[in-house]
């Protein structure tokens, strides 16, 4: 029996300036999670203006996109905190955004 040639490629290493399969939510399911909300209610905010990509009858968004919408719904920027998320940033970036309004 001959061995395959072929070898198992990640995506990023296909095509390098795609964005990281991690970075983009497919599927209710991992969007609710992300939010931290049910299905359901993901899925009413995408039908009053939360962004999402309809690809036939799957959606996907960024977690970027997310963040970006919930800054623009609050009028506070915002960011759901995930695993990756460096914290030692996001409390800089908050920091900077109560001085900037206290003057």
């Amino acid at each position: 029996m001959p061995k395959s040639r072929t070898k198992s490629r990640s995506k990023s290493q296909v095509n390098p300036t795609s964005e990281p399969e991690t970075s983009r939510l497919k599927g209710w399911k991992q969007i609710s999670a992300f939010l931290g909300e049910p299905a359901s209610v993901a899925q009413r905010w995408a039908s009053t203006g939360m962004p999402v990509h309809r690809e036939g009858r799957s959606v996907t968004v960024t977690p970027a996109e997310i963040n970006d919408w919930l800054g623009k719904q609050t009028g506070k920027p915002v960011h759901v905190v995930t695993d990756e998320t460096d914290l030692t940033s996001e409390l800089k970036r908050g920091l900077s955004f109560l001085r900037k309004r206290e003057s």
